[in-house]
């Protein structure tokens, strides 16, 4: 069995069964994930390879990956290295020979030493997760790339992944031999966990100023406690296993932090898509069963548009981060061309700036909004998602959860948005207010005037 699962302690789980789950009915209409053509970045590569305008090339043990992440802009300093065993290649996979990952802002990479091939999956603008694997073929055949479904979609459809497909990262204590010591606990990371439950099965490279983790530390199999918490830094993993196989020596505690983040907001982004798509089929339906004008939602369906509306802008704007207590340092060149990635505004201001002292960002709102998976919202959910983000950061919006984001933060944030973003609407230049209670409007309202 092939598929993505950047692991029992990364983004994704190995399980035999994902019985009792409640996923969204992503197989069939509207969505038709296993039919409808894929358009994300992995999908475009696909296509070059197949017209030989891209030819992959092999180098090293590391086979075709440094080739691949040429192809798809992904930066090798994005490294992170995962020790529990995992994926389908799991009898590859130990503290003595950890699992590679990579990313960007749109794919992921999973890269086991010696193994099959390499792992692939992208957040597609309509599908959410879609997973793919490249094969070490034979020099005569090349380098192809294959997208997997069903095999995959065991796993990587669950309630930890927002019942979507999609991804997630798992803190888990690992004995030495790379197995998961389940007796233990396990749990489901993203920028909202305190960082003593993060890491459990990884390799973390950095400074932390005494906050404690999980990470470089074994389990003792035979207990059912994993290991306290410990705040020790490290710098340097050579000792612990062969680097020489590894593209980089780091796997970086910016980019562990960076990837916590990103997954669950892919996700979210997905359900929100995913939701959308439903309300809206479910308003066509209704319209044609009581002859109302194509196009009409009632305020029951207008309001299945604002659940999943206020999850996303809540994650986005970072309102549950666990707070850090003192400056977070990685070892690798991540955050500097993160960073460096970024759209800025005039004064040189840009989402994708690290602040890592009491939090993530500097701005905080999630460089994500910039996504073609974002920007491929339903136009319900991104209307909303913009009057919501406008509330909010103009402080309209006067509800005490959101006090966490400072004035000046929101003013920030705002400014750099307008400066970014071109397709913001209207009124977040104009200043003037907007109605946020669907009541106010018509049951009959077309969805072309959300």
């Amino acid at each position: 069995m092939r598929m993505l699962t950047l692991g029992f302690a990364a983004v994704g789980l190995i399980v035999s069964s994902t019985a009792a789950r409640a996923d969204l009915p992503y197989e069939r209409e509207p969505i038709n994930y296993l039919s409808a053509q894929t358009t994300d970045p992995v999908a475009q590569l696909q296509k070059l390879m197949e017209s030989k305008k891209v030819v992959l090339e092999k180098e090293g043990p590391s086979g075709y990956l440094r080739s691949l992440l040429k192809a798809l802009d992904i930066p090798v300093s994005s490294q992170v290295l995962v020790f529990s065993k995992s994926s389908f290649q799991i009898s590859k996979i130990s503290p003595k020979k950890p699992r590679a990952l990579y990313f960007n802002d749109d794919v992921y990479i999973g890269y086991v030493q010696n193994g099959d091939g390499t792992e692939i999956s992208a957040a597609d603008p309509e599908l959410g997760g879609v997973y793919y694997f490249l094969s070490e073929a034979d020099d005569d055949e090349g380098a192809v790339i294959e997208r997997r479904t069903h095999d995959c979609l065991q796993c990587h459809v669950n309630g930890r992944t927002e019942d979507v497909p999609g991804h997630m990262v798992r803190s888990i204590p690992t004995g030495p031999s790379g197995r998961p010591v389940f007796s233990a606990g396990s749990a489901n990371i993203t920028h909202e966990s305190p960082l003593n439950e993060r890491w459990g099965g990884w390799y973390v490279t950095g400074k932390a100023s005494g906050q404690a983790h999980l990470g470089n530390m074994l389990a003792d199999p035979t207990s059912r406690d994993g290991p306290k918490p410990v705040a020790k830094d490290v710098l340097d993993l050579a000792g612990r296993f062969n680097l020489k196989p590894y593209l980089s020596p780091h796997s970086d505690i910016v980019a562990l932090m960076t990837l916590e983040h990103q997954v669950k907001m892919h996700n979210l982004i997905t359900a929100a898509n995913y939701q959308a798509k439903l309300a809206m089929q479910y308003a066509k339906e209704i319209n044609k069963a009581f002859g109302e004008p194509e196009g009409t939602i009632s305020e029951t369906t207008a309001r299945r548009f604002d659940g999943p509306t206020e999850k996303l802008v809540r994650y986005m704007l970072f309102i549950d981060e666990a707070k850090l207590t003192g400056k977070i340092e990685g070892t690798s060149d991540f955050a500097a061309e993160f960073q460096a990635r970024g759209p800025r505004d005039p004064q040189g201001r840009s989402l994708r700036d690290f602040d890592m002292t009491t939090r993530m960002f500097k701005y905080p709102c999630s460089y994500l909004i910039y996504s073609k998976a974002f920007n491929a919202l339903p136009e319900p959910i991104k209307e909303r998602t913009y009057r919501r983000l406008w509330e909010i950061l103009s402080g309209q919006d006067k509800t005490p959860d959101y006090d966490v984001r400072t004035p000046e933060q929101r003013a920030a944030i705002l400014e750099i948005l307008l400066a970014t973003k071109p397709d913001l609407p209207d009124y977040w230049r104009g200043g003037q207010t907007v109605a946020s209670d669907d009541s106010e409007k018509s049951a009959a309202s077309p969805l072309a005037s959300h």
